[in-house]
């Protein structure tokens, strides 16, 4: 899954989207040759969509599994991160995409234009009796999905909160707290690798900084979805004001994509057990 996972970002980075031809059609609604353009523009785009979001179920079941691993009888979530370091590090490469995916999405307009002129043309032609032949790409049922996963602001990290909390919900044998040690020791060691500076000087390349920053954004988020009380009360196991202070002191364009997902994808951050100081670092 993750060699895969490569490439979906490159596609991302280049997806460009079809803005110009779409706005064509839409202004000479008679010009046919125009809606044949802005239709054989989205087809492609709507195919390479509809690619990210399948990605993102076998991405689900990568994840599953990783849990499993990291969190099964009868090792402590802290043996297991020591035991098991390269599933632990496959666990943060996962997460890792997934920020830098929806870092990528949440910049990019075009495709939720993109799509959503795709469904109006094909129900515009329904009406009409046309049939497309890019129809059977994505049907009906299939485009409502990629619909609902194109509205999240970050599609990729909605998914795995999604599984991370179905997956403590069906393992009813398994402790909660399994699942949340595993992620809140993750956070704390990301944390103190980017805020103690004899480890941070070790990193020689940025995209490292960058790694474990994402990674620990991620852990909280499923945290915050998983833990009944979440991420920011005084009793959780993740020091809050340490991991945004942490973000904080990095040049706020490569870190405000994860505030934005710290602001709006986490569950507990406006409930009145958040302290106001942690609720006015993340304003």
């Amino acid at each position: 899954v993750l060699e895969e996972a490569h490439g979906i970002l490159a596609e991302l980075q280049s997806y460009n989207g079809a803005g110009q031809e779409i706005r064509e059609a839409i202004q000479n609604p008679g010009d046919l040759a125009l809606q044949e353009k802005a239709w054989n523009a989205v087809c492609p785009l709507v195919a390479k969509l509809k690619r990210f979001y399948e990605f993102s179920l076998r991405l689900e079941n990568a994840l599953r599994s990783l849990l499993e691993a990291l969190t099964s009888p009868p090792y402590a979530p802290m043996q297991h991160l020591e035991r098991e370091q390269a599933l632990a590090k496959q666990f943060a490469e996962i997460l890792h995409f997934t920020l830098s995916f929806d870092e990528l999405k949440m910049t990019n307009p075009a495709i939720q234009n993109d799509f959503s002129y795709y469904r109006r043309t094909i129900s515009r032609n329904r009406l009409n009796n046309q049939q497309l032949e890019a129809e059977n790409e994505v049907n009906n049922e299939m485009a409502n999905r990629m619909s609902l996963f194109y509205a999240e602001a970050t599609p990729m990290l909605k998914t795995l909160s999604n599984a991370t909390t179905k997956f403590v919900s069906e393992n009813k044998t398994l402790p909660i707290e399994d699942t949340t040690d595993c992620l809140s020791t993750m956070a704390c060691v990301c944390r103190v690798m980017l805020e103690t500076p004899e480890y941070r000087c070790r990193f020689t390349n940025t995209d490292t900084m960058l790694f474990c920053m994402r990674v620990m954004v991620g852990v909280i988020i499923l945290y915050d979805h998983v833990h009944p009380v979440g991420a920011f009360a005084k009793t959780s196991k993740i020091d809050m004001k340490g991991c945004i202070k942490v973000l904080k002191e990095q040049p706020s364009n490569s870190v405000e994509g994860l505030l934005n997902a710290l602001r709006y994808t986490t569950r507990h951050l406006n409930d009145d057990s958040t302290s106001k100081q942690i609720r006015a670092l993340l304003q």
